[in-house]
């Protein structure tokens, strides 16, 4: 059997003049210089640089001037601004009125204490101040009746001094007239001195024994006022058994149970207001140092935004974070509620007009010192840069870097620290 071959298909071909050989050959080398031409300047580029990335796994920033505002963003957490817990003023059995949950007003009773031992002082002080009150009074008659019985002395002694002064004007003129003996005129001289005398003290003794009356009945009074005002302290106690609401809102958690035997300053409940909130949010330490109190934020609600002021600042960090609240300035959001998730922004400060750069992994990767410039489309080449200050979105840069230069704000990491890199498409 004859197996069939393509002999019949072949073609006999007329061999190539030597000018057509000529023209392929003079074409090649052409083709070739082309290649060398555009191939050297592309081998001396990879051949001056330490690596090679390529260009899509890049990200590029132009360095602009324009305002950098520093800010930080946290999540707070919505709180009441007023939230006052309720504690037991004394010892004994509570009563609570409301349950969790129930609005209440301002001043209203949400539970009472009985302390039978807090109302059996008051009783027992009101009964010590009638006492004292009673004796205050007996000593106000008496100091009238031993104060008229002085006054009656020196009264007595004033009359008899008359009838001293009255002898004795008689005795001078007998004596005189010579008809007195000059005894009976010393005698008459001496009895008006004593009378003097005794005048004089009795006037003296009158007046200290009203003011020694007058002291005791003070001390008295002392003591019937500091009684009163025990009284008075233990009213108040008394009155405050009765546990009252100090603004408007809803109870919270109950921290006690019913009918249950509480100590002084126990806590009974909270009390929200839910009128006024505020943010309660946790900044990093890193801006501990820029904080203030006074400076302005911005709260994000939905797509809606409000203006805030920061109002406190605590003086300790703990896990990392400075615990702060941040106010409405203005009108609060509607259907807000406590514990509430928000996105809060703190305004640190505003510098206007300096060269910024887009913020990127590259911050991290280098330390915020170095950064890649394209020098032209395909070369990216290592430079040293001074960062600034900070925004969620840019960075200032104070050194290293001109207005208009290309960046590579992407990771650093795979240049392996290379002076230059090629960029590859």
């Amino acid at each position: 059997m004859k197996i069939a071959d393509t002999s019949a298909q072949d073609v006999e071909l007329a061999p190539r003049s030597k000018r057509t050989r000529n023209l392929i050959g003079g074409g090649s080398i052409l083709l070739l210089l082309v290649a060398l031409w555009v191939a050297v300047p592309a081998l001396n580029r990879w051949s001056s640089t330490s690596a090679s990335v390529p260009y899509e796994r890049l990200r590029i920033a132009e360095v602009v001037r324009a305002d950098l505002v520093r800010d930080v963003s946290v999540q707070g957490r919505v709180v009441a601004a007023v939230s006052p817990t309720l504690y037991a003023p004394a010892g004994g059995t509570i009563t609570l009125r409301v349950e969790a949950g129930a609005a209440v007003d301002q001043d209203e009773v949400l539970a009472v204490v009985d302390s039978p031992e807090l109302e059996t002082r008051l009783h027992q002080a009101q009964a010590s101040l009638e006492e004292q009150e009673m004796q205050l009074e007996r000593q106000r008659i008496e100091s009238k009746q031993l104060a008229l019985e002085k006054r009656k002395g020196a009264d007595l002694a004033d009359v008899a001094l008359v009838a001293a002064q009255r002898e004795m004007r008689r005795a001078e003129e007998g004596n005189e007239r010579g008809v007195i003996p000059v005894i009976d005129y010393e005698k008459a001289k001496d009895d008006l001195r004593n009378a003097e005398l005794a005048h004089e003290h009795a006037v003296a003794d009158a007046d200290l024994f009203d003011e020694r009356l007058t002291f005791e009945l003070r001390a008295k009074e002392l003591a019937r006022n500091r009684q009163q005002l025990l009284v008075e302290d233990l009213q108040r106690q008394v009155s405050e058994l009765a546990i009252r609401s100090p603004v408007a809102g809803i109870v919270g958690d109950l921290l006690v149970d019913q009918r249950a035997a509480v100590s002084r300053d126990t806590p009974v409940m909270a009390v929200v207001d839910l009128s006024r909130f505020e943010i309660d949010a946790q900044i990093p330490e890193s801006y501990a140092d820029d904080l203030a109190i006074g400076m302005q934020a911005e709260i994000v609600i939905g797509n809606d935004k409000y203006s805030g002021q920061l109002v406190a600042v605590s003086p300790e960090i703990v896990a990392s974070q400075v615990r702060s609240r941040i106010r409405f300035s203005g009108d609060m959001p509607p259907n807000i509620r406590q514990n509430q998730r928000l996105t809060t922004r703190v305004l640190l400060e505003e510098r206007p007009a300096v060269l910024t750069l887009q913020r990127g992994q590259f911050l991290e990767t280098g330390g915020g010192r170095v950064a890649y410039v394209l020098r032209d489309d395909d070369i990216a080449e290592r430079r040293p840069i001074t960062i600034g200050g900070r925004s969620l979105s840019a960075v200032e840069v104070t050194s290293g870097l001109e207005e208009g230069d290309r960046v590579i704000i992407s990771s650093i990491d795979q240049f392996r620290g290379a002076e230059t890199v090629l960029i590859t498409d």
